[in-house]
């Protein structure tokens, strides 16, 4: 009887242990034939997934800074980079010319982490007591902007700066103050309101970044 009993012990908990196996998720690899939703992208079927989702080779080239504010961003999020998709998770490439900005800026799903890899980056954020933390990072020194506050980086060396940022989700999602205000269609008399700015200059950034309004 004792021997009985051990033996049904062990193949419940054996039972238990292979239940428990086919029941963990090691990853969701992006399928991207299906909708992107706030959870991200559905589950490419396993059978379907390679090496070559978790691996990306994007961020070895230089983004093109000869735009309006001299640098460039590349993503490696879960539009970009299926290996990512909800392991909470993503990096990207910060090129900036001499005197290239990113302007104020928050990302509200996710924590930053920046890098300098080249040059020196003047940056900072804004916490939401209105104190302006800012420094000068040079190469080797990292910096990390808590999730949802404004911050901004600016090259303010002469030569070409470098970093590497990584979030704390694999969508962090983004939205740029100056282009929310003046590269959109909000109402020149409703930004006046709101931000106290006078009208002609509203409508002189409206000009220089394409809103109308």
């Amino acid at each position: 009887m004792k021997k009985m009993i051990l033996t049904l012990f062990f193949n419940i908990i054996l039972s238990l242990l292979s239940l428990s196996h086919a029941s963990v998720v090691d990853f969701c690899v992006a399928d991207y034939t299906g909708p992107n939703g706030p959870a991200g992208y559905s589950c490419k079927s396993p059978a379907k997934v390679t090496v070559d989702d978790f691996v990306y080779s994007g961020l070895g080239t230089a983004g093109n800074t000869s735009n309006i504010i001299k640098a460039a961003v590349t993503p490696a999020f879960d539009a970009q980079f299926p290996g990512v998709n909800g392991l909470g998770i993503s990096i990207a490439r910060l090129d900036l010319a001499a005197g290239g900005v990113i302007p104020l800026h928050t990302h509200p799903g996710a924590s930053e982490l920046l890098v300098v890899v080249q040059g020196t980056i003047c940056t900072g954020f804004v916490a939401s007591d209105n104190t302006v933390y800012l420094k000068t990072l040079k190469k080797g020194d990292v910096m990390v902007y808590p999730q949802g506050l404004l911050h901004f980086q600016i090259n303010d060396g002469e030569s070409q700066a470098l970093a590497f940022v990584s979030f704390s989700s694999a969508n962090p999602g983004l939205q740029i103050l100056d282009f929310s205000l003046f590269k959109s269609d909000f109402p020149t008399e409703l930004i006046t309101q709101t931000t106290f700015i006078d009208a002609a200059v509203v409508k002189k950034l409206k000009g220089v970044l394409g809103g109308s309004g």
